[in-house]
């Protein structure tokens, strides 16, 4: 039995779901949407929260303020409304609007920018529009997720630690890459551990996090519009690139056999299944991150007539007939 009297005291470390039966690689996808705040961004903004609290920078009368396009806000204005801080969320018009009506329904102040840069981001606008709040009142406290050293320490004592105690014989890791946070916190970890891991992170194409041209993201969540300040590229062995209509495939097809994940966690699967087909990787131990669930993707990734607009009507059909011929492959029960 668990009791607690705060919501960021409880998360599920434990839950890992296999996917061979729906792509054919095995593949354990550590679920880290199980807590209040519905991500593994409740991590992060727990340890710099806490941290803000033990230099004094976070006080009782401040405003905490922060740019998230989504699962960060969340998790902070749970954790604000939790303490008595206000909290104020600047973000986009990619922002999911369910994501939206959360963070207000938990009491936060929603900021959403509207200037797009010419490389196609809104990240700039956002961090213009907290650095102008914080100039104009000394109340505003940035976290700022981007450069913050909490974000990865977050996963160094946790999620990794978390994924060595489950998997004491793992090959290879598969982590997502945004504020690069969950990515620098695990790879730093499994560097001096006992055995080599392969770290492989995954992007989002268009983003311009480990360099290349940018481009269009529609899907909130992974990818930069710059490069992460926390990125550190020693500590990575391999970047994949995933299109945005493959992480729709991959979602798409996760919930027709009943799991439904959100968009982040839909990028890493489809880059992990691709680097295992690549690689003929039959026989690793392969974790991979699961970010998020899917709830607040049911009216974009979940929703048909917002995929046709943006991606085509091909990509809605290809994961019926990729479901379709899983099924065909899957063997019968045993009687």
């Amino acid at each position: 039995m668990s009791v607690i009297s705060v919501p960021q005291a409880f998360n599920e470390e434990e839950l890992y779901v296999d996917v061979e039966s729906i792509f054919g690689h095995s593949l354990l996808l550590k679920c880290e949407g199980f807590n209040f705040a519905g991500s593994i961004k409740l991590k992060a903004a727990a340890e710099m929260v806490a941290a803000a609290e033990r230099d004094g920078t976070l006080t009782v009368d401040s405003i905490l303020v922060e740019s998230s396009s989504g699962n960060l806000g969340v998790a902070l204005s749970m954790i604000a409304a939790s303490k008595g801080y206000r909290f104020v969320c600047v973000t986009d018009s990619r922002c999911n609007l369910t994501t939206r009506l959360m963070m207000e329904a938990l009491g936060s102040e929603v900021h959403v920018v509207v200037g797009q840069e010419a490389n196609g981001g809104f990240l700039g606008a956002r961090l213009d529009h907290v650095r102008q709040m914080c100039a104009t009142d000394d109340r505003c406290v940035w976290l700022s997720q981007y450069t913050n050293q909490a974000n990865w320490k977050a996963h160094y004592r946790t999620t990794a630690p978390e994924i060595a105690h489950s998997f004491p014989e793992l090959d290879v890791l598969f982590v997502g890459a945004g504020t690069t946070g969950t990515l620098m916190g695990c790879a730093r970890y499994f560097r001096s551990w006992h055995r080599p891991v392969r770290i492989v992170a995954v992007d989002s194409a268009g983003s311009v996090a480990f360099g290349g041209a940018p481009g269009r993201r529609m899907i909130p969540g992974l990818g930069m519009s710059m490069r992460p300040p926390l990125l550190d590229e020693s500590y990575v062995d391999e970047v994949v690139r995933v299109e945005e209509a493959d992480t729709i495939r991959a979602c798409r097809r996760l919930a027709r056999q009943g799991f439904l994940f959100g968009g982040s966690t839909g990028t890493v699967v489809s880059g992990a299944i691709g680097w295992l087909t690549d690689h003929g990787a039959k026989a690793l131990t392969s974790v991979a991150v699961a970010p998020d669930l899917g709830e607040r993707y049911l009216d974009t990734i979940y929703q048909d007539n917002w995929v046709q607009d943006l991606y085509g009507t091909d990509i809605v059909d290809d994961a019926q007939l990729a479901l379709a011929n899983s099924a065909a492959c899957r063997p019968e029960p045993s009687r």
